[in-house]
């Protein structure tokens, strides 16, 4: 497989491994902060706990050496695409704003930090 080929494969493998964390990570926490903490800003605030966490911990997990950093920033990216084009779909509504466009620049800040992390602490 070329480089580019296993640059795409572990980019996707990231984020979609990161996107069907945030799916159930998302659906147990909502059934803990609706019942104990009802405010609306305390699931935006558990949700963008679960994207951060993902988005820093999948990339550390699959990607490899040789221009990691990318990679971690456009699995990180590319996570933020997919969740919010999922949850679109399931929530019934797309809502770019200022907030969607600070939320990729923190995944993606975040993916970038855990493939140097992950590369790092991997003996390759």
């Amino acid at each position: 497989m070329s480089e580019w080929g296993k640059a795409v494969r572990e980019v996707a493998l990231s984020a979609v491994v990161c996107v069907i964390f945030y799916l159930i990570a998302t659906a147990l926490a909502a059934v803990f902060v609706r019942a104990y903490a009802p405010a609306d800003g305390a699931v935006l605030a558990v949700n963008w706990v679960i994207k951060c966490a993902g988005a820093f911990l999948f990339p550390l997990l699959f990607v490899r050496r040789g221009r990691a950093v990318f990679k971690g920033i456009a699995a990180g990216i590319l996570a933020a695409v997919l969740a919010m084009l999922l949850f679109a779909a399931i929530g019934g509504g797309f809502r770019i704003n200022a907030f969607f466009l600070v939320e990729l620049l923190v995944c993606g800040a975040l993916g970038g930090l855990g493939a140097l992390v992950g590369t790092a602490l991997r003996r390759e």
